[in-house]
This record gives C-alpha cells, structure tokens and sequence, in this order.
C-alpha cells in the first residue's frame, strides 16, 4: 500500500472514532444543561435530602430581648426557719441525743452538757437570796431606832443602800439564771440539756462526747454544736451590677438552676434587693425565695439564676441557627423551592449579640425580620459546601 492509500486510511479511521463519540459528547452536554450546580455560598437540596437531613427552618421575629439577667448565687438557709444552736454554759459533752438528719420538735433535748456554770448560777441566787433577807432585817432595824431617836440617820440611809444592792443582785442572779430556761439546768448534777429552740429537721451536729465548749456567757469564743432547720424553701442570694439594678424588681420570676440538677430548674421569686454596693465588686445582693422540694437544694450551693426582666424589642434568631466558621458568624438562609419539596439555601455572613445568654440571639446585621434561616441541621448544610 503506498504511502497515500495509508494517508486515507488513517483519516477514515480518525473519521470513525470521532464519530462515534460524538453522540456521548452530546448526551453529557445535555445533562449538564439540565442539572445547573449551585453557586458557591449555596446549597440545593431534594425533598428527599431535605427530610433525611432533617432540616427545620424558623422566622428571624422581632421578640422581646434582654428579659433575663443572668448572675451567680448561693443556696442560703432562710433565716426565719433555722436555728444556730450554741452552748450557753461552758462545760464538757456528756451525751448526745440528737444526730443528723433527725428531724425534732421544738424543745426536743439535743445534748447533756455537765458545767460547774449551772452549780454557781444557783449558789448565786440562793446567796443574793440570803443577802437580801439579811438587807432587809438590818433595815427594818435600822429605821425602827432611827425612829425612836435611838440611831444616827447615817446609819439608817447606810441599811437602805445595802438593802438596794442586795436587791439587785438578787434581780441579776435570777435573769442569769433565766437564761437556762432554754434548756433544763440540775443544780445538783450541774447538768445542763440543751434543746432545741425551733423544730425542725438537725441539719449538721458540730461536737462529740467528751468534748469541752465555751458557754457564750463566758465571754470566749463560743462554737456552734448544732444547726436545726426547714430546708423545704431556702433563699437564694444573687449578685446584681450596678447597671443591672435598675432592671430589677421586688417580686420578678427566678429560674435556679444547679450543677448537681442541671436539667432540672427551681422557681421563686425576688423578695429584697439591698440598698447598698459591696464597695469591693460593686454589686448589689438580691434575695430569692426559692421553694425546694425533696430538699434537693443544700446550703453553700453555688447556682446559676436567671431573672427576669424588661427587655427591649429586636429582630432575633434561634441560637441554634448560628454557627461559629473560623473568624465568621453565619447562618443558613432559607431562600426557595425547588420543587417536590427541594429547597435552596444560602449561606450568609450574620452579627448577633451573644450577651444575654438566652434562646434567642438579637441580630446586629445580616438577617432582617421576616427572614427565614435555618435552625436544626445547619451543620450539615456547612458540610455540603
């Protein structure tokens, strides 16, 4: 075959293979045509996608904001309904009658204490008894000669200022005395019961057998043996900044909550909010009664308490719209039907105010009420670009 027969050969052949893709070329070319790709920013979805995915899309609304001031506090007892129980005697434990978690009524015997403080109370009235017995004799003497023109008026007015101390010590013994009648005093064994002043449930015990107290009329350090109290309401105290105070209200709803509860919020209500600045933090105390059922709230518990507050009005979104990408705040916008429940969205470049710690975010810019972004499943659609 001469070099012109192979010359023709080879572009038939070309011819051929050409041809013969030409038909696929075209077929590809119009699937293109018919399935357009989504610019970048968005994403397209079909019904199907759509329902897998489990997309939900909400409407960006102009809510009320600002309407909880979040702050730190501390579960307090309520100071009406507990008891901190000290020892009036200075003495040793002998026995205790009541452990923790008992719960006692008022007057209920909590400790023995043996005090040689019961003893001298008691000698003490008996001997300011004896004196004023004896002050009053000398006395009645004294005045009889005095008016018989037998004795000097010296010794007459003499008899009556000791007749006047005697007296007085004798009303000085008797309230020292008194003061035992919290709890029941034996001048023989010098024993003394200690009880209980409320009832209510024994909250914590502070001493054992054996051991030596200070009697808060000894003039020392006395300690406290027992905490007796309610704990089915306790206060709740918060802290509130200076800004914050005029935003606050005797009586506004409180939510408590705890980081051994954390999914189970507690209720209340302000009740006093203190005239005065801790000059250190510059924040004003705020007093919530909280009801506490099943006493789940414990005394020195910290909390996290949202009150509630006015607020002003603002375009807001869900705060499970927003996604943190890099150095942006985005949200997906939702921005049309496909057809057979397909849907278009946008993704979108958003400023919110993430201050208030709330459900909804205000939008700074971005999104205008109306809108409608997406609020569950908006991590995947970010996967898909």
């Amino acid at each position: 075959m001469n070099r012109l027969g192979k010359s023709l050969i080879g572009h038939c052949g070309l011819a051929i293979v050409l041809g013969s893709g030409l038909p696929g070329c075209l077929v590809k070319r119009a699937e293109s045509a018919a399935s357009p790709q989504p610019p970048a920013g968005e994403v397209w979805l079909t019904g199907r996608q759509v329902r897998d995915a489990q997309i939900a899309v909400g409407d960006v609304a102009v809510r009320p904001m600002g309407t909880q001031l979040v702050t730190s506090g501390k579960i307090a007892f309520d100071d009406l309904r507990v008891a901190h129980i000290f020892s009036p005697v200075t003495g040793r434990v002998t026995r205790i009658l009541a452990e923790p978690g008992t719960r006692v009524k008022k007057g209920a015997a909590l400790a023995v204490i043996e005090s040689p403080d019961v003893g001298n109370a008691f000698a003490d009235v008996g001997k300011a008894a004896a004196d004023l017995v004896a002050a009053e004799h000398d006395l009645n003497r004294q005045k009889d000669l005095y008016e018989a023109h037998a004795g000097a008026q010296k010794d007459f007015e003499g008899a009556q200022d000791n007749f006047g101390k005697a007296r007085a010590e004798m009303d000085r013994a008797r309230k020292k005395a008194r003061l035992f009648r919290g709890g029941t005093a034996d001048a023989v064994t010098q024993e003394y019961t200690l009880r209980a002043p409320i009832e209510g449930l024994v909250v914590a015990r502070n001493v054992n057998p054996g051991a030596e107290v200070q009697g808060q009329y000894a003039g020392g350090t006395a300690v406290e043996l027992f905490t007796v109290g309610e704990l089915d309401r306790v206060w709740v105290m918060a802290d509130a900044f200076e800004m914050d105070l005029g935003k606050l209200r005797v009586g506004a709803p409180v939510s408590i909550r705890v980081v051994a509860y954390p999914e189970r919020p507690f209720t209340g209500r302000v009740d006093w909010i203190s005239d005065t600045l801790d000059p250190a933090s510059r924040t004003a105390h705020v007093r919530c009664s909280v009801e506490n059922p099943g006493r789940l709230l414990k005394p020195e518990m910290y909390a996290t308490v949202s009150i509630a507050v006015d607020g002003d009005r603002a375009p807001a979104i869900a705060r499970t719209a927003v996604l943190r990408m890099a150095d942006q705040t985005v949200v997906f916008v939702f921005a049309g039907d496909l057809g057979g429940g397909g849907a278009k969205f946008v993704r979108r470049i958003v400023a919110v105010n993430d201050d208030n710690g709330e459900d909804y975010l205000p939008v700074v810019r971005g999104v205008a009420a109306g809108d409608r972004v997406v609020t569950a499943g908006a991590i995947l659609l970010s996967g898909m670009l």
